[in-house]
C-alpha cells in the first residue's frame, strides 16, 4: 500500500538533483521511517524534540516536487491520522463541547460550570501560557468530579479518556505502598516525561488525590511550575487535575447555611468557598497539606462541587434512563430519588451519596 503511493514521488524527480537541499529530504525520509517504526511496527522507540528526524516536515522542505505530488504524500499522511487544521488529530480542543456538556449535563454545580469552562477555555486559546494548568476539584463523592474530569478528556481529545494524551492516576492503586515512596518518583516523573514529548497537551488526572505521598508530589512540583522547560522538556502545554475529598464538609456547611437562611444555592460564589477551600486542604492530613504544590501556590483553581439535592437527584436518574434509551415520568423519578440517604438527619437536604450510584439503582425500578 505505501509503496505504490509514494512511488509516483520517486518518478517526479527531475534529473536537475541541485534544485533539492538534500539533507532536509533526508531528514524528511527519516522522520518517515521513524514514525512507521514507532506507530505501524511498534518498535521500541522515543521521541527527541530537538531531533530533526522527529520532527514534521513542512511544504517548504518539498519545493522542488510538483504540487500534485506534494498534495498526494501530504493525503497519505494524514490518513495516518497524524495532521488536522489544528496540527494534531488527538488534539479537539472542543469548547464549544464542553460548555453543552456543562451546561446539560452537570446539575446542582453552578460553581464548577463556570470556573472550569473559563479556566480551560482561557488556557486552551493562550498558547503563551507560562505554567501548566492545574486545578483541584473538591467535594463528597458523587457530586461530579470524575464526571467533570471525563468531559474535559472528552472535549479536547478526540478518544477522550483513551486518547494517548489523557493519563489517569488513582493514588490508592497506584501507589499503595509509602516504604516504595522512591520507586513510585522516579516512575511518576518517567511517565510524566514520556506523554509530554509525545503529546505536549497532555491531561493528567490524580484522583483520590489527598491518599497521594507529600513527597510523591513534591516530586513533580517541577512540572507544575513557571519554568520554560525542565530537562529540555516544556510541559507549559499539560494540564493536571487533582480529585479529592477534602474540603467536602466546608462545602456542605455552607450551602447549609445558604438553606437555613432562605438564600438560593445559587448565589453562593467563589468567594464563600474558595478561601475555606485553600485552608482545609492546608491543615488536611495527606500529601497535599505537606506539599510544595500548596507552598508554592501551583494550584490555580480550588474548585468547590456542592452537595445534591433531590431535585438534582431526579435529573441525574432522568440522564441515567435516557442514557438507556428510556423516558421515566415523574412518578419513577421520584420514586429513584426518593430511595436515596439524605443528610444532616434533620434536615435531610443533601443526597449521602451524590447522583454516584443512580445508574445502578434504576435497575430497580425498570420493568
Amino acid at each position: 500500500m505505501l509503496v505504490p503511493c509514494l512511488l509516483p514521488l520517486l518518478w517526479a524527480l527531475p534529473a536537475q538533483a541541485h534544485l533539492f537541499h538534500f539533507d532536509s529530504i533526508s531528514n524528511v525520509s527519516t522522520y518517515y521511517f521513524n514514525y512507521i517504526y514507532c506507530n505501524i511496527w511498534e518498535g521500541e522507540c522515543q521521541p527527541h524534540q530537538d531531533d530533526a528526524t522527529q520532527q514534521v516536515p513542512t511544504r517548504d522542505l518539498w519545493a522542488g516536487f510538483p504540487q500534485d505530488y506534494v498534495s498526494l504524500l501530504h493525503q497519505w499522511y494524514c490518513s495516518l491520522g497524524q495532521c488536522c487544521e489544528s496540527g494534531d488529530c488527538r488534539i479537539t480542543n472542543n469548547i464549544t463541547g464542553l460548555a453543552r456538556d456543562l451546561q446539560t449535563k452537570l446539575h446542582g454545580q453552578h460553581l464548577a460550570q463556570s470556573v472550569v469552562l473559563k479556566a480551560v477555555q482561557g488556557f486552551v486559546n493562550n498558547p503563551e501560557s507560562n505554567k501548566p494548568l492545574t486545578l483541584s476539584f473538591h467535594g463528597w463523592s458523587g457530586t461530579g468530579k470524575n464526571f467533570v474530569a471525563r468531559m474535559i478528556a472528552d472535549n479536547l481529545y478526540r478518544d477522550g479518556v483513551k486518547s494517548e494524551c489523557v493519563r489517569l492516576f488513582i493514588a490508592p492503586f497506584h501507589f499503595p505502598h509509602a516504604r516504595l515512596v522512591d520507586t513510585y518518583k522516579g516512575q511518576l516523573r518517567e511517565a510524566i516525561r514520556d506523554m509530554v514529548l509525545r503529546c505536549p497537551q497532555t491531561l493528567f488526572i490524580f484522583d483520590e488525590a489527598e491518599k497521594l505521598h507529600p513527597g510523591l508530589i513534591d516530586a513533580i512540583k517541577p512540572y507544575m511550575d513557571h519554568y520554560d522547560n525542565v530537562d529540555g522538556v516544556s510541559y507549559r502545554r499539560a494540564i493536571f487535575l487533582f480529585l479529592s475529598n477534602i474540603g467536602g464538609a466546608a462545602i456542605n456547611d455552607v450551602a447549609l447555611d445558604f438553606w437555613h437562611s432562605g438564600q438560593n444555592r445559587e448565589d453562593i460564589g467563589m468567594e464563600d468557598l474558595e478561601h475555606r477551600l485553600r485552608a482545609e486542604t492546608m491543615e488536611s492530613q495527606g500529601g497535599f497539606a505537606q506539599s510544595e504544590l500548596m507552598s508554592g501556590h501551583l494550584i490555580d483553581f480550588f474548585v468547590p462541587f456542592l452537595p445534591l439535592e433531590y431535585r438534582h437527584i431526579k435529573l441525574c436518574a432522568r440522564d441515567a434512563y435516557a442514557a438507556r434509551g428510556l423516558e421515566a415520568d415523574e412518578a419513577t423519578l421520584d420514586e429513584v430519588a426518593k430511595a436515596m440517604l439524605y443528610v444532616p438527619k434533620e434536615e435531610r437536604l443533601f443526597s449521602a451519596q451524590g447522583c454516584k450510584s443512580i445508574p445502578q439503582r434504576i435497575n430497580f425500578f425498570l420493568p
